[in-house]
């Protein structure tokens, strides 16, 4: 199985026992295949339960889910697990297997050869960037974020279509985070997968999603778009309050300097350096640090792009 997958909730409700209001309430919701769809939103508003209820952890109590057209409800619980890659806060590894043998353990399943599961294993360690070597550790060996890379490598084994994401970095220290970010961006956008990925920080929701889905409690949509379109225009006062005041900085991190028209004077050679491919926010906090009005805009090949000045800045907030 690989490729990306389509993904359907169709008027999806869920109750639990004991509580009066729904954990999720007629949610509908389409996400194109290949898509990186984030749910986000406040606790108790259903983002776990709608990730479980797509490989069946809980089941659905009324509506449907669809996975390329068919049903979850078709294909038995089992079956339709091994299609879909999984990865959690705790990352679950097995504590007495290596880091090889848990990235192994749904091709061994699957009754995959041997010889096709160790190249496997081994194009995923390389892919997640760990060692070879590191195939020979035990989880209890590795630090947070490498563990975390064992579970991505471990969700992917199989080369599934759909990947279930629920705040996978959500223990981890925030220079760890932001790299792993980036990493899996990185990996998306060069593996075809559909990703759906839970977390309550907006920050993170605006970094990864091509979509992003904001839930309000008792597990009722509130909107759903692309992070521009909820930036430049929240649907109503909670989804405003949840993005934040600063919603116009935050739209300045979805664009690139190098997508930017820049000025082609760069004599000014004691200007503070910024990268084509850092993020207009960054590189505003760049001239705030450096008491700058302007950045020199530098490309991967270290040939100077022009200059991004203060002003430029000024035109986008407006």
């Amino acid at each position: 199985m690989s490729g990306a997958a389509e993904i359907v909730f169709d008027r999806v409700t869920k109750h639990y026992p004991g509580r009066a209001a729904p954990a999720l309430d007629d949610l509908s919701l389409a996400i194109p295949a290949g898509t990186f769809c984030v749910l986000v939103g406040p606790s108790g508003s259903g983002k776990t339960t709608a990730l479980k209820l797509v490989n069946r952890l809980v089941p659905l109590d009324e509506g449907d889910i669809r996975i390329n057209g068919s049903s979850i409800g078709d294909l038995p619980a089992v079956e339709l697990r091994r299609g879909i890659g999984y990865v959690i806060q705790q990352v679950g590894l097995f504590p007495h297997m290596t880091v090889a043998d848990n990235v192994a353990t749904v091709p061994r399943l699957l009754g995959w050869p041997k010889p096709r599961t160790r190249a496997r294993v081994e194009e995923l360690l390389e892919l997640v960037g760990l060692a070879h070597e590191d195939g020979k550790r035990y989880p209890a060996e590795l630090s947070g974020g490498q563990r975390q890379r064992v579970g991505l490598a471990r969700a992917l084994a199989a080369d599934p279509p759909l990947l279930l994401m629920d705040e996978p970095f959500g223990a981890l220290d925030p220079i760890t985070k932001a790299r792993l970010q980036q990493e899996l961006l990185g990996l998306h956008a060069a593996v075809e997968k559909t990703v759906l990925f839970v977390t309550h920080d907006i920050d993170e929701a605006i970094t990864m999603g091509d979509r992003i889905a904001i839930l309000r409690e008792g597990g009722v949509l509130a909107q759903y778009g692309t992070p521009d379109e909820i930036l430049a225009q929240p649907c109503d006062d909670f989804v405003a309050r949840f993005v934040g005041e600063d919603r116009a900085l935050r739209r300045l991190a979805l664009l690139r300097v190098g997508d930017l028209e820049l000025d082609g004077a760069v004599s000014e050679k004691t200007l503070p350096v910024a990268s084509t491919q850092m993020n207009v926010r960054s590189a505003l906090a760049l001239m705030l640090e450096s008491r700058s009005d302007a950045v020199l805009v530098v490309g991967d090949d270290g040939v100077t792009q022009g200059v991004l000045r203060l002003s430029r800045v000024q035109e986008l907030l407006r």
